[in-house]
């Protein structure tokens, strides 16, 4: 991590073990916010690496300040945009709108970002119209990217099942013990047996992914017996493979890196959480995904359900990106999207291992 945070910002290994030092330390100040009642959901890293939390009243703002983080007086609450962003939600699915690559709550620009990739596409119109008619909490933005799902023992490395592969994400427990893989619904639709290096290891066992159902893209698959899913992720490499210590969410602006089998190591930042995003896969019906999370990490067809991490924090599994993205090493650009770890330990009821 600390030598593809450096390499891609063109500093030296101890400016990225300062820098990922202190993100770590503005997070366990804000998670001490968060315990006090302050609405934490607005926090983003600013250009100069400060943790940012945007508020809506100065006594909130000295609030934060006191604990040694920067606020900022915002137009809109977190609760707002959360608002907005939910009304969206529930108008995509009565029409989904093919040609509206995704949206969700920006915290750096204190508004819900549409990004729409063609005007003309089905349900696409009367969407901007409901979007716009939000006022000044949505910025309509025109990308030419069209999101797709990237469906195809080291967190990121290959598993194939049937004539597809995904990527392997994280190792789990339920609280009778189960050993599972945690990985990306879409990567387990069907409930298929996988394999790694042609070997069975896990058998899908449950999914909340449907295409052309509004969907949560989160699901598991039941371990083997005697395999083990490591709790270092793998780096394809790129130095030494990372353990894992936890599932602490990183907050938008966090420097984070995923592992996948086709576009391997890479890394950049996240942008923003519960994005929505409207999947338009060949020969499947438009899919409306919630609750994502947006980077600008780059990845491809395959990578889907490897391993994000920031810090030694486990992130998510890779959910799926645009076809445009241009993965050209690590630092290559693009958009990704992910499902967040924490979501789905806390919906299934499991216990992250961790090293």
């Amino acid at each position: 991590m600390v030598r593809a945070l450096a390499d891609s910002l063109g500093i030296s290994d101890t400016a990225a073990v300062r820098r990922l030092d202190s993100q770590s330390r503005q997070q366990t100040a804000l998670e001490g916010l968060r315990s006090s009642g302050v609405d934490t959901r607005g926090a983003f890293f600013d250009s100069e690496g400060r943790l940012t939390v945007n508020v809506t009243a100065p006594d909130t703002a000295r609030e934060v300040e006191a604990a040694g983080l920067r606020a900022r007086l915002a137009r809109h609450s977190a609760g707002e945009l959360d608002r907005v962003k939910t009304a969206l939600d529930k108008y995509a699915e009565i029409n989904t709108p093919a040609g509206v690559q995704g949206w969700g709550v920006d915290p750096m620009s204190d508004t819900v970002i549409v990004h729409v990739r063609d005007t003309a596409a089905a349900g696409t119109g009367t969407f901007l119209k409901k979007a716009r008619s939000l006022g000044s909490a949505v910025t309509v933005r025109h990308d030419a990217g069209r999101a797709v799902s990237t469906a195809g023992i080291y967190p990121g490395s290959r598993m194939d099942y049937g004539n597809h592969y995904c990527s392997v994400g994280f190792g789990a427990r339920t609280t009778s013990g189960q050993q599972v893989l945690v990985t990306a619904g879409h990567c387990v639709e069907t409930l298929p047996d996988l394999y790694f290096a042609g070997s069975h290891f896990a058998k899908g066992s449950t999914t909340r992914f449907r295409h052309g159902q509004t969907s949560i893209d989160m699901g598991l698959a039941t371990v083997d017996a005697g395999t083990t899913i490591t709790t270092q992720v793998g780096t394809w490499n790129n130095g030494a493979d990372i353990a894992i210590q936890g599932s602490r969410r990183a907050a938008v602006g966090s420097d984070v890196c995923k592992s996948g089998a086709t576009s391997h190591w890479t890394c950049g930042s996240i942008k923003s959480y519960n994005y929505s995003v409207t999947y338009t896969d060949p020969g499947q019906p438009a899919t409306l995904v919630t609750n994502l999370g947006l980077s600008n990490t780059c990845d491809l067809g395959g990578d889907s359900g490897g391993a994000w991490i920031s810090g030694n924090q486990g992130q998510g599994m890779t959910s799926g990106g645009q076809t445009d993205n241009q993965c050209n090493g690590v630092y290559g650009q693009g958009t990704s999207y992910f499902q967040p770890l924490d979501d789905t330990l806390r919906y299934y009821g499991l216990s992250l291992n961790t090293a």
